[in-house]
């Protein structure tokens, strides 16, 4: 019987430390993953480096220029798309920069990712 105890003390424990009432500033969240394709027509797409160039559908342009580029591209179409491509290690702010532009005009962004 002792050792029923200990067992079930031991599960109380590791329930007590998992549960998410201890860690209340964690966030649930549920991460697209890497596979599958998209069935979205690529209509633009937006490329950041790390040296922070960027290239509107593989022609730089600069980081004042690129919402005209893309008003230009994206103008009458019916559910504008726009493909985020930033290379491993670009900062956080520039690929935030892209899509305040994005949803500054209504446009849908898309995040390309590596396949796994």
């Amino acid at each position: 019987m002792s050792s029923m105890t200990d067992i079930v003390f031991l599960l109380l424990v590791f329930f007590l430390l998992t549960s998410p009432a201890i860690t209340p500033d964690a966030l649930d969240l549920i991460l697209p993953k890497a596979k599958g394709k998209s069935t979205n027509q690529q209509k633009a797409s937006v490329s950041i480096t790390k040296e922070g160039a960027y290239y509107v559908n593989k022609e730089r342009v600069s980081e004042y220029g690129l919402e005209k580029q893309l008003q230009e591209i994206l103008a009458g179409q019916d559910n504008p798309t726009l493909i985020l491509r930033a290379e491993e290690g670009v900062p956080i702010e520039d690929a935030v920069f892209v899509m305040d532009v994005a949803n500054k005009n209504d446009y849908k962004v898309v995040l390309a990712v590596r396949p796994n």
